[in-house]
C-alpha cells in the first residue's frame, strides 16, 4: 500500500498538519479511506459539503455541464452563471452578483467594494472596523482583516486599512468609527474563531450605526450562509439586512465557488474595476446552481435547525454526564462548538477517528461540528454515541 503520508511530507509545502486519515470515496454523511473503513463526516470539507459527500443532485449537474462546456471566461454569457444569480438574488435581500471562486475571494472583493463605494460617497473613506477572533481568508489583505495575531503575526507588516474591535460590542465599533472608515465587516457567527455567537441584539445595534453614520455594512456569511445555521442567511435570524454579503463554502455543494452581493446602492463596480477568470465558471456554477435549488426547494435549513437542536440536546446531556470537563455548548443550527475546561481538543479529535467520527478540533478547547445540512436524525443520534465514547477514551467515563 502506499504510503500517502510520506509522499504528501515530500511533495507539499508544510501549510498544515493533516489528520492520520486517507478519504478516498464519500457518500452522503459518511467517508471512507483507503482500506474501506467507514467514518461519519461531521466536518464536511469545513462546512462546504452543504448536502454531504456526492448528493445526486450535485453529480448529476456536473456530469451534464462538463459534457457541454467547461469554460469560456467572463467576456462572455454563460447559462449557469446567469441562473445562479438569478436564484441567489431571487432568494436574498441583494440585488447584484459577482461571482469568484473561494471565500477569501469573496471577502477581498467586498472590501474593494466597499472601497470604491468609499471613494466615490464617504470622500474617500477606505478603512473598514473588523471583529477581534474573526476570519475572513488567507490572502494578504484579509489576514490583516481577521482579528486573530496567529494568523497575522508571521506576516508583518500588514496592509494597512483595517481596525480589529472587540467582537460583540457595538461600543468598540462605535469607538473606532471615523471620517475614514467606509466599512464594519463581520461575521454574524464567527466560524473559525471558535463558533462565538453575539448577543441577540448586537447585529441591529450595528445595523443602525451604519444607517447612521452612512457607511457600509458586510456580513461575511461564507461559513454561515446557504443553511447552516437553521435559516438561508444567518442574518435572518436577527432580524437584519446587509449592504454587501459574501458567499462561499456551502454554496457549491462541494465544488469550490464565492460570491459577492449587494444591494443596488453599493454595487458601484464598474467595466475593469474588478474581475476573475475563472471566477462564474460553467460546471461550478452548475453545482451550486443544484446544490442551491435543492437546498431552497426542500427547505434544508429548516432540516438544519431541526437537526442542530437535536443535536444541542444530546450534548448538552453529555455535558450533564461530563459537568467538570464541558463548559460550554454553543452554536447556531449545524454550525455547533463544543468548549472544555481543559486543552483536550487535538487528543479527542484523534480519539473520535479511531472511533469513526470526523470532528474539528477549532480551538486548543473546543471542538466544532458542522456535518451536511441534510443530516438525519439517525446520525445525530450516531454521532453523539461516538462523541462520548471518544471522551471515555480520553479520561474516566466516571466525568
Amino acid at each position: 500500500m502506499t504510503n500517502w503520508k510520506e509522499l504528501e511530507k515530500k511533495y507539499f509545502m508544510r501549510t498544515l498538519v493533516r489528520a492520520p486519515l486517507t478519504i478516498v470515496k464519500g457518500q452522503g454523511s459518511y467517508v471512507w479511506d483507503e482500506s474501506g473503513r467507514k467514518y461519519l463526516d461531521f466536518v464536511a470539507g469545513w462546512a462546504v459539503n452543504s448536502l454531504g459527500h456526492c448528493h445526486p443532485a450535485v453529480v448529476e449537474a456536473v456530469k451534464r455541464q462538463v459534457g457541454e462546456l467547461i469554460q469560456t471566461s467572463n467576456h462572455y454569457y454563460t447559462l449557469p452563471q446567469l441562473q445562479l444569480a438569478q436564484l441567489l438574488v431571487e432568494n436574498s435581500s441583494l440585488n447584484k452578483v459577482f461571482l469568484c471562486n473561494s471565500g477569501a475571494e469573496a471577502a477581498e472583493g467586498a472590501v474593494k467594494l466597499a472601497r470604491r463605494y468609499g471613494k466615490l460617497h464617504l470622500n474617500g473613506a477606505y478603512e473598514v472596523i473588523t471583529a477581534t477572533g474573526s476570519f475572513h481568508g488567507r490572502t494578504l489583505a484579509m489576514v490583516s482583516a481577521s482579528g486573530q495575531l496567529k494568523h497575522q503575526q508571521p506576516y508583518t507588516p500588514l496592509p494597512a486599512g483595517f481596525i480589529n474591535v472587540a467582537y460583540n460590542s457595538i461600543g468598540a465599533i462605535m469607538e473606532a468609527t471615523t471620517s475614514t472608515v467606509c466599512a464594519v465587516m463581520l461575521e454574524p457567527v464567527q466560524g473559525e474563531g471558535g463558533v462565538n455567537v453575539p448577543s441577540p441584539n448586537y447585529l441591529k445595534e450595528v445595523r443602525r450605526w451604519c444607517d447612521e453614520k452612512g457607511i457600509v455594512l458586510i456580513l461575511d456569511e461564507i461559513q454561515t450562509g446557504i443553511g447552516r445555521t437553521g435559516s438561508l442567511f444567518a442574518h435572518q435570524i436577527y432580524g437584519i439586512e446587509p449592504d454587501v454579503m459574501t458567499l462561499a463554502k456551502g454554496l457549491g455543494g462541494g465544488l469550490p465557488i464565492g460570491a459577492i452581493m449587494a444591494k443596488d446602492k453599493f454595487s458601484v463596480f464598474t467595466a475593469g474595476e474588478h474581475g476573475s477568470t475563472f471566477g462564474g465558471n460553467p460546471v461550478t456554477c452548475a453545482a451550486a446552481y443544484a446544490a442551491l435549488a435543492f437546498i431552497i426547494e426542500n427547505d434544508i435549513p429548516r432540516n438544519a435547525y431541526d437537526m442542530g437542536n437535536r443535536l444541542t440536546d444530546g450534548l448538552k446531556r453529555i455535558k450533564e454526564r461530563w459537568p467538570a470537563l464541558i463548559t460550554e455548548i454553543r452554536g447556531k443550527g449545524l454550525l455547533l462548538a463544543v468548549e472544555f475546561s481543559d486543552v483536550i481538543a487535538k487528543e479527542l479529535t484523534q480519539k473520535c477517528l479511531e472511533n469513526g467520527l470526523l470532528v474539528n478540533d477549532v480551538k486548543p478547547n473546543a471542538l466544532r461540528l458542522m456535518p451536511a445540512l441534510n443530516i438525519t436524525g439517525d446520525e445525530v443520534e450516531e454521532a453523539l454515541s461516538l462523541l462520548e465514547m471518544a471522551l471515555c477514551r480520553l479520561r474516566s467515563c466516571q466525568g
